[in-house]
């Protein structure tokens, strides 16, 4: 072993909301865990700032909400669709929960993030590293036992019984490791960018289509402070074939889709409309003998309905819950991953479900234009039992399977 190779009982690749709420309530069980983030900071544009019910309920059990709450946030009670008809149909109904904070929050995830590694360091184990990018595994026969990675200073290695694959869609781990995906339809993409304006929106996430012909027209606005931050939903692969249509095209668009900001849109140039390729899919298997993947790395969703910090939340809790005390020991075997995988299983195919519903409602409209609402059927059931919205609400803001913060994680939260 060299001199640059760092020694853990956890070492966690990826300083999302699956690698941060893993390596710190891992702390806090006395495990000694190191996390890994490429970047120097949280703040990117592209990342999700919905906050569930269960996270706010996690928050509140690590001792963290009032202080959560003291970011700016905004509060959305419904899950839903608003048709080019103006009528907002509820897909789910937040406030029917059961809990103390039965809604979700649009706040900045930078700030979420930044919140969480600040308790992290309050903790002797926790040690969070920015800037520094795993490049490779460290195998001995068929098992994982480390990292290499890239620091300012030149290449390092980390080694431990335990590489947690938190490390998005992309994962360098999980590719290596050769975990086989399963890829679910998505015949979208997205067009990312924001609309500086000190127009007030109404506080939903949920898409919006305007009328016409022509595919192409739905969009989500999330109200930050100072500007709306925008998705526009195009056909999957027709990027260059949208923006030859040129940016006034697009800001008619929005001006159509959202008349408060009609003036704001002419300072909109198309070079600050970022593409993302929108794929869902799924490990089949999470896990091999010393590497476990969670959060996107294990199950991409689509950004539809701000589903993937949540899962990614529940996935780092059950990831601590169920393996701190094997890492406290220094060995974690391979059964102890499956049971993190079948744990979570239940809720993320759930959320499939329901994501590949809205998929379904959307993407016609997407590709060919027209009205968006949900289907005859759909619209007659949620609108004749409205109660029956706690459902979809239930799977999409809490989970199937409740993931609550073990007992050596709790704190009492701090008065205001």
């Amino acid at each position: 072993m060299n001199d640059n190779c760092t020694t853990a009982d956890c070492i966690i690749s990826g300083g999302g909301p699956a690698g941060i709420v893993a390596g710190l309530l891992l702390a806090r069980g006395g495990v000694k865990v190191v996390v890994l983030e490429k970047h120097y900071d949280f703040f990117r544009d592209f990342r999700g700032d919905t906050i569930h019910p269960s996270t706010l309920r996690l928050l509140d059990e690590l001792g963290l909400y009032n202080e959560f709450a003291r970011i700016a946030h905004r509060r959305v009670t419904n899950i839903s669709l608003t048709g080019d008809d103006g009528q907002d149909y509820i897909l789910g109904d937040l406030s029917r929960l059961h809990t103390a904070h039965p809604f979700m929050t649009i706040a900045p995830q930078w700030d979420f993030l930044n919140l969480l590694a600040k308790a992290g360091e309050d903790e002797p184990g926790f040690d969070l590293r920015m800037g520094v990018e795993m490049t490779s595994l460290i195998w001995d026969d068929d098992r994982v036992v480390g990292v290499r990675a890239q620091t300012a200073g030149g290449e390092i290695e980390l080694r431990a019984p335990l590489v947690v694959a938190a490390d998005g869609r992309w994962s360098r781990a999980r590719d290596e490791a050769r975990l086989s995906m399963r890829e679910l339809r998505s015949t979208i993409d997205l067009w990312w960018f924001r609309v500086d304006t000190q127009a007030q929106l109404t506080d939903s996430i949920a898409p919006r289509a305007r009328g016409g012909e022509e595919g192409g027209n739905v969009f989500v606005a999330i109200p930050r402070e100072g500007h709306v931050q925008m998705a526009r939903l195009i056909p999957k692969g027709e990027d260059a074939l949208f923006r030859e249509q040129g940016i006034e095209s697009l800001r008619k668009a929005v001006a159509a889709t959202f008349p408060a900001l009609t003036d704001d849109v002419e300072a909109l140039e198309m070079d600050d409309v970022k593409l993302l390729d929108v794929r869902r899919n799924e490990a089949r298997r999470w896990f091999i003998d010393g590497l476990l993947c969670i959060g996107d790395s294990a199950h991409a969703m689509s950004p539809l309905g701000g589903v993937g910090v949540n899962l990614a939340v529940q996935d780092g809790v059950a990831t601590a819950r169920l393996l701190a005390e094997a890492l406290r020991s220094g060995y974690v075997p391979t059964r102890a991953l499956r049971r993190v995988q079948r744990r979570r299983m239940l809720t993320t195919k759930a959320v499939e479900l329901l994501q590949g519903g809205i998929h379904r409602m959307i993407e016609p409209v997407v590709h060919n234009g027209g009205v968006l609402r949900p289907p005859a059927p759909i619209r007659w059931l949620l609108t004749t039992f409205p109660a029956l919205t706690v459902v979809p609400a239930r799977i999409l803001g809490m989970g199937v399977t409740a993931e609550h913060a073990p007992d050596f994680a709790r704190r009492q939260t701090d008065q205001v």
